[in-house]
C-alpha cells in the first residue's frame, strides 16, 4: 500500500512542479518515491547516479547541444538551411525532425526544434512542439537498426524484421494522425526570396548531421570505457563547426550562451536520470508485474510505462516478458500494437527528455504541449486498443 501511495504522490508532484521547473520536479519525485519505497537505499542510489560518469557526461552533452542550435539560429545558418531545402512546407516539417531523430544522440531534439520553429512560422508554438516530438520519433516504429527496436524484439522473442509489415501500417496511421492534428490546416508556404544555394544547404546541414554521424562512427570503431565520451567528442565537433561557420567571436558566444541557458538543460537531464534510477530501484516494477491482466490491460500498462519512464526500452523489457509468461508467443500484430502503445506514452510524457527539451527550447508551457499532443495520442490509443481486442 505504501508503495502505491508513494508512486501516486511522486507522479502528482512531478506533473505539478514540472510546470515550473522540470529538473526540480524530477528530483522531488525521486525523493518522494524513494522515501516511501527504499528509504535506507535512497542516498546511495542518488549518489551512485550523480557520480556515474555517464550522468556527468550526459549533463555536459545536453548542456552543449542548445549552444549549437543557438549559434545556428543567431548567425542565420538555420535561415539558410530553410531557404534551400525546397520540398514544400508540410513535407519539410514532417521530414526534418524525422531525419534528425533517426540518428540518435542525447538532446537531439534541440537540433531539430529551431528548424521547426523557423519553418513553422504561422503555426501555434505548442503545435510546433508537437510536430518536433511526434515526427522526430515516428520512424522509431519501423527503423530496425536502433536500440529501441532491437531490444524490444529480443524481449518479445520475435525476429528483428518480422513485425515490420505490421508496423508499416502503424507508421502510416501515425503519419495520418500527425498530419491531421498538426498540419492539416493551411500553414502557408515557405517563401523563397533568394536563389537556391547548395553551399548554404549543405553547410548548416553538415553541422546538424556531423554529431550523430560521428557519434555512430566512434561507437562502432572505438571501444571506449564510457560510450558518452564519443558523444561528447561528436557534439564538441559540431559546436566547433557551427562556431567557425557562424564566425562567432567570444563576445557573441557569451551572449548566445546566456540566452540558451545550457545550465538549465544540464540540471534537467540530471534530475531525469536520478528519477529513472530511483524508479528502477524502488520495486514499483515488481508491483506492476503482480497485477492480474488481459492483453488489453497489458496494452494499457505498456502505454502507462512509456508515460512513466519516458523510455521505450524499459516498458518493452517489462511488458513483453509478462505477455510471454501469461499468454504465450507474441505475434507480429500484437507486437506492433503494444509497441505502438509504448510509443504513444513515450511522446506524451514530460519524463521524456525530448519533450522537456523541446518545450524549453520553443518556450512552450508543458500543459499546452500536452493539450496539443493529447488528441492524436488518445485516438491512436483507442484505435490500437480496439485492434488488439479483436486480435485477442
Amino acid at each position: 500500500m505504501n508503495g502505491w501511495l508513494g508512486f501516486l504522490l511522486a507522479m502528482a508532484s512531478l506533473l505539478i512542479v514540472s510546470q515550473k521547473n522540470l529538473g526540480l520536479a524530477m528530483f522531488l519525485g525521486a525523493f518522494i518515491l524513494g522515501i516511501f519505497m527504499i528509504p535506507e537505499r535512497l542516498p546511495l542510489t542518488v549518489l551512485s547516479c550523480l557520480s556515474n560518469p555517464s550522468t556527468i557526461l550526459l549533463a555536459i552533452i545536453v548542456g552543449l547541444i542548445p549552444l549549437i542550435g543557438g549559434i545556428l539560429n543567431e548567425t542565420g545558418q538555420i535561415d539558410k538551411l530553410i531557404r534551400n531545402m525546397r520540398i514544400g512546407k508540410k513535407p519539410f516539417l514532417m521530414l526534418s525532425p524525422a531525419l534528425v531523430g533517426l540518428l540518435p544522440m542525447p538532446g537531439g531534439a534541440l537540433l531539430s526544434a529551431p528548424i521547426v520553429d523557423k519553418a513553422g512560422r504561422g503555426i501555434p508554438k505548442e503545435k510546433k512542439a508537437g510536430i518536433n516530438v511526434w515526427f522526430r520519433h515516428i520512424l522509431y516504429l519501423v527503423y530496425p537498426i536502433s536500440a529501441n527496436f532491437i531490444i524490444s524484439t529480443a524481449a518479445a522473442r520475435i525476429g528483428l524484421y518480422q513485425p515490420i509489415p505490421q508496423l508499416l501500417i502503424v507508421l502510416l496511421f501515425s503519419l495520418f494522425l500527425g498530419y491531421f492534428f498538426f498540419l492539416r490546416k493551411d500553414t502557408g508556404k515557405i517563401e523563397y526570396e533568394q536563389r537556391f544555394s547548395l553551399k548554404d544547404l549543405l553547410l548548416p546541414l553538415a553541422v546538424l548531421l556531423v554529431a550523430p554521424f560521428l557519434d555512430i562512427m566512434i561507437r562502432g570503431f572505438l571501444n571506449l570505457p564510457v560510450k558518452e565520451i564519443g558523444t561528447l567528442i561528436a557534439v564538441v565537433t559540431s559546436l566547433t563547426l557551427a562556431t567557425i561557420l557562424g564566425k562567432t567571436d567570444l563576445r557573441r558566444l557569451r551572449e548566445i550562451t546566456v540566452k540558451a541557458k545550457p545550465w538549465s538543460f544540464a540540471f534537467m537531464i540530471i534530475g531525469i536520470l536520478v528519477f529513472l534510477e530511483v524508479f528502477k530501484d524502488s520495486g514499483i516494477l515488481e508491483l506492476l508485474e503482480e497485477v492480474p491482466m488481459t492483453p488489453e490491460t497489458l496494452y494499457g500498462i505498456a502505454f502507462a510505462l512509456g508515460f512513466m519512464t519516458g523510455r521505450m526500452i524499459t516498458p518493452a523489457g517489462i511488458v513483453f516478458p509478462i505477455y510471454l509468461t501469461k499468454f504465450g508467443a507474441v505475434s507480429p500484430s500484437t507486437f506492433a500494437l503494444i509497441y505502438f502503445g509504448i510509443f504513444l506514452g513515450y511522446v506524451l510524457t514530460p519524463v521524456h527528455p525530448c519533450i522537456s527539451l523541446t518545450t524549453e527550447s520553443l518556450d512552450v508551457e508543458l500543459k499546452d504541449y500536452i493539450r496539443a499532443v493529447l488528441p492524436p495520442v488518445a485516438v491512436g490509443l483507442f484505435v490500437g486498443l480496439l485492434a488488439l481486442h479483436f486480435l485477442s
